[in-house]
């Protein structure tokens, strides 16, 4: 069901993408895996296409966040994220500066320090990005970016272990990811 959906958003974004009217009428499409979800055990993966200075993404990623970003008394918080981005680019052909934004969809877990009850959780995010892309190569680029999502459905605040945990309004991100483009 999830690659369903990711399946459809990603031909949504294509269908987006292919009308947009932009300068350079080279149409592409790429990958993308972000370090930051497998230095904490879990993974990233994003697929894109674009036209001009636009460019749409689905993505799923798996994060485990580090007990120093979770709340103390709070542990073991994971987050499966699903996401579809529209970016576009100060330059033409995915280059330079880029800025994007699109809805968000968590599915989490967590667990407070005495790890008896597991509680899970679904939120609905807007999230906004702000990135470089960095050229390696003919088809490769480093992007390092930093992110900020922004709460707007689901749960907030969380029973666990005779404890409450509440989802920030505001969650920040950074970090750098490694792009291919066929």
């Amino acid at each position: 069901m999830k690659n369903a959906i990711l399946s459809l958003l990603l031909l949504a974004c294509v269908g987006l993408c292919r009308g947009q009217q932009a300068e350079e009428s080279t149409f592409n499409v790429g990958l993308e895996l972000d370090a930051l979800p497998y230095l904490t055990g879990g993974y990233f993966i994003a697929g894109w296409a674009g036209q001009g200075h636009w460019r749409c993404r689905v993505l799923t990623a798996n994060v485990n966040k580090p007990d120093w970003s979770t709340p103390e008394g709070f542990t073991k918080h994971h987050v499966a994220a699903y996401a579809a981005v529209v970016d576009v680019f100060l330059k033409p052909g995915w280059r330079g500066w880029w800025i994007g934004a699109g809805p968000v969809y968590w599915q989490s877990r967590i667990q407070t320090d005495a790890r008896i009850q597991t509680a899970h959780f679904n939120n609905f995010l807007l999230n906004g990005s702000l990135g470089y892309n960095l050229k390696v190569g003919k088809q490769f680029y480093l992007s390092p970016w930093a992110g900020l999502s922004m709460r707007i459905a689901g749960d907030r605040d969380v029973p666990v272990d005779q404890q409450l945990f509440t989802l920030p309004l505001f969650n920040p991100e950074a970090s750098l990811k490694l792009g291919f483009h066929f």
